[in-house]
């Protein structure tokens, strides 16, 4: 052999001892001996502490998924055992994951290429810690020690890249302690054994329709959760998909989740896109409960109380507004009480106030599922829906509060129409339609119209509820009440032609409905022409009172009403009669006194004048008193009322009679027979 052959041959040999030594030297060294190094490097990196705590070690195989002379080179299995990653300093927990064991297998060829490729991640027994304190700090934002400021060096992209294809786990546990949202729950993880298709979970929804075009992304973990939020206990249990999907900012992540807090249920399936930057939601909603008001806790939105509700529909969302998240909640349907309810919604983060607009019909309202708007339910109602009964027994007018504190935290824009409204028969309402507007505190109902037998009930109605106590203006103008449709059981009353109109505008302060009218100022006025009075008119209305009055006066008879007309002044809760007087065939009633809203207290006297000696029973004044739950009524004591009190009394009422000819539209006065008597009384 030549001595270049034998100098080749040595170089040769050399290269492979030296080969093979360092495939013995990385195969047998103890790798135990770089984790305080790793150690430091990577809680200096983190900014908080990191141990490897365990056995760290390399593992060679050849790998079995590669074919030809590649799966001839043995790949490096890397383990680490008992991992622990802390918190920041001013995170009192001590530790934010801990991990039983790693691991991950590394594809040496693939570095040729600048690539550390991960086929795989193996993670046993993780449990992360989540918290945020009350002033905002929590332990899952990282500020590593070596970012950079420079926006030129943040625009440089290295020249390796990094791939893992698969992260899976055993079981996982994720506690989440939340002192701003007022949550503590601790959910777990398990993988489900085989991913589970999306369309199986979402059927024909729309969520499922917009996914169609695209690679339909599979459920691969199930999850549970258990715990508290803003005071309310919580469960629930749902679908996610894998933990790559959360990597990918063009693709799907799936979501599925049926959560129970108190008696509300909230159901969603469907997607999140680029979910490690919170992207965009599409899902399917579901909610149910015994009031909507409940929803508050879990959603920061205001509703209103009403009886046990449902709905159906689709929620989108874009998250990543710099203005603020928008969420639509988008053609849903659904129930609360017994009427239906369907439209859409839209709820915008915004500052200084979160804001809701949006529109909403129903085709039937049953009118008694309005009642908890204004605490008008009865206490056994209240008490079923899991509220306390509130309402005095002694007490008729509502005293149910309004939760003002509430109001100053959202603004609403929102129309409502009921198409048609279901009613009992004493009660001839026919549609309705609002406008509401919550803006700062202050609720604003404009108008909130009535449809009320063959006429309109519009009002204004004005709520403030950022002044303690709540000051509230009300404005109603009643028009065109047909008499025969708003008594449609009073047989004589199916032929007349007569009307009710009214006006009222009150101010007052209080937060019920009790407190507003027991402090309220202001005036009310009435006039009906053309009508009937009578002791069956009296029982349909229920009205015992009423029922006493009409048998003392006209017996029981059917008597005509030529015109009625009440002018009715309001101060301080307490409301007295300016002119409150009844025209019937038969005799003129004079009715005097007030009322106090209050104490439901009355004190009322009705003074009759006949028309003609034949009506004995108009010849001794009435009186009605007692409260509004117990009244009484009788014949006042002493001597007979002299004819002619109550024509004294007209006379002196132009002002009223003025006033109340402007209900009046002026082509009717003459047709009017109310239009003669107060054209007379201002003479």
């Amino acid at each position: 052999m030549t001595r270049t052959g034998k100098a080749f041959s040595w170089l040769a040999g050399i290269l492979v001892v030296l080969i093979v030594g360092i495939v013995v030297f990385v195969m047998t060294f103890d790798w135990n001996r770089l984790k305080p190094t790793i150690n430091k490097k990577v809680s200096t990196e983190l900014n908080r502490p990191f141990a490897i705590r365990g056995d760290l070690g390399v593992d060679w195989a050849r790998p079995t998924d590669e074919t030809g002379w590649r799966s001839w080179v043995p790949w490096p299995h890397i383990h680490a055992e008992d991992i622990v990653l802390g918190n920041p300093p001013e995170i009192p927990a001590v530790s934010m994951v801990t991990l039983e064991r790693v691991d991950a297998s590394l594809a040496p060829l693939a570095l040729l290429g600048k690539q550390v490729y991960i086929p795989r991640i193996k993670l046993k027994q993780p449990d992360a810690s989540l918290r945020r304190l009350a002033n905002g700090k929590n332990n899952w934002t990282f500020e590593l020690a070596n970012s950079s400021t420079d926006d030129q060096a943040k625009d440089q992209k290295s020249a390796w890249s990094f791939k893992i294809d698969d992260i899976v786990f055993d079981q996982g546990v994720i506690a989440y302690d939340d002192a701003i949202a007022h949550a503590k729950l601790k959910a777990t993880v398990d993988p489900l054994g085989k991913p589970l298709p999306f369309s199986e979970v979402m059927g024909n929804s729309g969520a499922a329709k917009k996914v169609a075009g695209k690679k339909a992304p599979d459920y691969v973990f199930g999850w549970k959760v258990d715990g508290t939020y803003n005071g309310e206990s919580l469960s629930g249990s749902g679908k996610i998909g894998g933990m790559l999907a959360l990597r990918d900012p063009d693709g799907l992540f799936p979501l599925q989740a049926d959560v129970r807090s108190g008696k509300t249920r909230v159901a969603v399936a469907g997607t999140l896109s680029d979910p490690l930057n919170l992207g965009a939601l599409d899902l399917r909603l579901q909610f149910s409960g015994q009031s909507l008001s409940q929803l508050h806790k879990l959603t920061g939105i205001v509703l209103p109380d009403t009886p046990p509700y449902s709905t159906d529909g689709h929620l989108s969302a874009e998250l990543k507004r710099a203005k603020g998240a928008i969420y639509r909640y988008q053609n849903f349907n659904g129930k609360i009480g017994d009427s239906d309810i369907h439209g859409s919604l839209r709820y915008q983060v915004s500052k200084p106030r979160p804001s809701l607009n949006g529109e909403l019909v129903s085709n039937q309202l049953r009118f008694a599922d309005l009642a908890p708007l204004i605490g008008a339910d009865s206490n056994q109602e209240k008490v079923n829906r899991g509220d306390k009964a509130t309402q005095p027994s002694d007490k008729v007018l509502p005293a149910d509060k309004f939760d003002t504190k509430q109001w100053s935290t959202m603004d609403a824009d929102v129309k409502f129409t009921a198409k048609r409204i279901e009613h009992g028969e004493s009660l001839p309402l026919s549609d309705l339609y609002t406008h509401l507007v919550l803006n700062n505190g202050t609720l604003l109902m404009d108008p909130l119209r009535f449809g009320v037998a063959g006429g309109n009930l519009n009002s204004t109605i004005r709520l403030e509820g950022q002044r303690t106590p709540m000051r509230g203006m009300a404005d109603l103008h009643a028009r065109g009440f047909q008499l025969q449709k708003l008594l449609p059981n009073v047989e004589s009353m199916r032929r007349s032609l007569g009307q009710l109109n009214g006006d009222a505008k009150i101010s007052s302060t209080g937060n019920s409905v009790a407190d507003l009218l027991g402090t309220s100022n202001g005036d009310v006025r009435l006039l009906i022409n053309d009508g009937v009075i009578s002791r069956n008119l009296m029982e349909i209305a229920g009205l015992n009172v009423g029922n006493y009055l009409v048998g003392k006066l006209f017996g029981d008879d059917e008597v005509k009403i030529n015109c009625a007309a009440a002018d009715i002044g309001i101060k301080n809760g307490l409301a007295a009669t300016r002119l409150f007087v009844f025209d019937t065939e038969n005799a003129v009633i004079n009715i005097s006194g007030n009322v106090n809203l209050a104490t439901e207290r009355m004190d009322l006297s009705v003074d009759p004048e006949s028309k003609g000696m034949r009506v004995l029973t108009l010849r001794s004044p009435l009186y009605v008193k007692g409260t509004f739950k117990h009244p009484d009524a009788g014949v006042k004591a002493g001597p007979l009322i002299a004819r002619g009190v109550a024509a004294v009394a007209l006379g002196a009422v132009v002002a009223p009679a003025a006033a109340l000819l402007a209900l009046i539209s002026p082509s009717d006065v003459d047709s009017n027979q109310c239009g003669g008597m107060l054209k007379g009384m201002k003479k």
